[in-house]
């Protein structure tokens, strides 16, 4: 026989993408999987339903491309640049006017821990079985922490994709360390001795740790699921994680040291301002002619995130601390900012005294108004999305964790990195102090001491994107392991 004839292409790499179903998630896991797409792989990313009718939503009508069954698909644009990326949806269990915020725990018990993993086992099992080139990679969010058996029953590659710092990663992957001496669980008992006994990580405030380890009461669903994750995630055949190995190698290391973890990040649209995916779950307000209006770095930009809560106390003091500072501002406040059961108001007055230098929107397109020249600092929750885009654009933070890994992410910012400041040094918030960190920031000797500090941090970031640096090596690495590991499974 020709040897011409017994030649084979060999197929696409074919991998199943699922975020979690949050806005911090899901854009990351989007970018991620364009990243590969541009590589040669062939991906099926899959959203909830909810959260497609969110995005699709939030899409001004002339953007909407629509296929077969009116159906709209976010990744139109990213197929016509050439890359191979397909779309599903599945179903969590509950209506779309459900509530999963306000009924959290009902919605995690019965959706993401009873449904959901039915419905992607359907799904996964029907690709597995249908999809041309065949699906061989399963990368997941780490929170959905029956994908490790779902790969083993399809004989896929289990990757986990975690989304946040390697730090916030090691302290949950140690919660038996944690509970072998008295910082989680049953034991638990408001210590406030430091931590130094995590491999990778130094010391460490029990402060400064995610909210849900410091909590007492660890029966909830949602530490269910933290549990049962990081049990999952150890049998995963890799982990992706959203950050640079330079500023976090000593906790990415002790990891590498049980099991293949890769830092590919940070994961940022290709123009770092646009993306070719919609991904927001709200409409977005152009602020571009207001920002236009105002002379370079006057203007401070405020956002808490897509979903957390702040208290109304706090929140009130900040707005009073915004009246104090004279500075010019967009406050991103979302109707739900303080209880998803009744809308934020603002004290009365404020949108008086904040005329012609404040400008309040319930959502924007983020990157686009921190990339602008009128920012000069960003008061955040210190969300991890909110931080890599903040140090790529070289703005200044002013961090207000409200829970979760924003804890930790603010010691990373603050007491490592120190290219941001506490707005608060105590309890509880003061509109004064607010004043005073907020004109310090903009305007202060602080405010050039950060720039020189996250200017350094930017380069590494930098760096580790070029072709030779870190980041893009990593994804390469994982790419060739994930070849390796495929052809040296057997045949079913």
């Amino acid at each position: 026989m020709d040897a011409k004839e017994t030649t084979t292409t060999p197929k696409a790499l074919h991998a199943v993408v699922f975020p979690i179903p949050l806005q911090g998630h899901v854009i990351p896991a989007v970018h991620l999987a364009i990243k590969l797409a541009s590589k040669g792989f062939t991906i099926t990313f899959v959203n909830t339903q909810v959260i497609h009718h969110h995005i699709t939503k939030s899409l001004p009508s002339t953007s909407q491309n629509n296929i077969d069954n009116n159906v709209v698909d976010i990744f139109a644009g990213a197929r016509e640049a050439g890359m191979d990326i397909r779309y599903k949806t599945v179903s969590d269990g509950f209506p779309l006017s459900f509530d999963r915020m306000l009924n959290h725990e009902r919605y995690l018990l019965e959706g993401h821990m009873g449904y959901l993993p039915v419905q992607m086992d359907k799904l996964v099992g029907h690709l597995v079985e249908s999809a041309d080139p065949p699906v061989s990679v399963l990368i997941a969010d780490t929170f959905h922490y029956w994908q490790t058996t779902l790969a083993k029953k399809y004989d896929l590659i289990s990757v986990s994709f975690w989304t946040e710092p390697a730090l916030v990663f090691s302290l949950y992957y140690h919660l038996d360390l944690l509970k072998m001496n008295g910082h989680y669980g049953a034991s638990h008992n408001n210590r406030e001795d430091i931590i130094g006994y995590i491999p990778g990580i130094k010391a460490i405030e029990p402060n400064d740790m995610p909210s849900y380890i410091r909590e007492l009461d660890v029966s909830t669903n949602m530490h269910r699921v933290i549990n049962n994750a990081f049990e999952s995630v150890k049998r995963a055949d890799i982990i992706l994680c959203n950050t640079v190995h330079e500023l976090e190698f000593e906790p990415i290391s002790a990891i590498q040291e049980r099991q293949p973890m890769f830092a590919i990040g940070p994961l940022f649209p290709s123009s770092f301002t646009n993306s070719l995916v919609p991904t927001s779950f709200k409409p977005e307000l152009d602020c571009t002619k207001w920002l236009n209006s105002k002379l370079p770095k006057s203007v401070l930009y405020i956002s808490f995130g897509s979903f957390v809560p702040c208290g109304k106390e706090e929140i009130d003091e900040i707005a009073h601390g915004l009246v104090l500072s004279k500075v010019n501002f967009i406050w991103v406040l979302r109707p739900d900012a303080t209880s998803y059961e009744e809308p934020y108001v603002l004290p009365n007055g404020f949108e008086n005294e904040v005329k012609g230098r404040g400008l309040i929107v319930t959502w924007t397109n983020q990157i686009e108004v921190i990339s602008h020249f009128a920012i000069g600092g960003f008061l955040t929750h210190c969300g991890w999305n909110s931080v890599l885009e903040s140090v790529w654009h070289g703005v200044p933070m002013l961090c207000f964790p409200l829970m979760t890994d924003q804890l930790t992410n603010r010691k990373l910012l603050v007491d490592d990195w120190r290219i941001g400041v506490n707005l608060c040094d105590k309890k509880p918030l003061d509109k004064f102090e607010v004043a005073e960190k907020i004109n310090n920031l903009m305007c202060g000797k602080s405010s050039d001491e950060l720039r020189v500090k996250i200017t350094k941090v930017k380069e590494i970031i930098k760096n580790s994107l070029a072709q030779d640096g870190s980041s893009e090596k990593n994804l390469c690495q994982f790419i060739r392991d994930v070849k390796t590991k495929i052809s040296g499974r057997p045949r079913m």
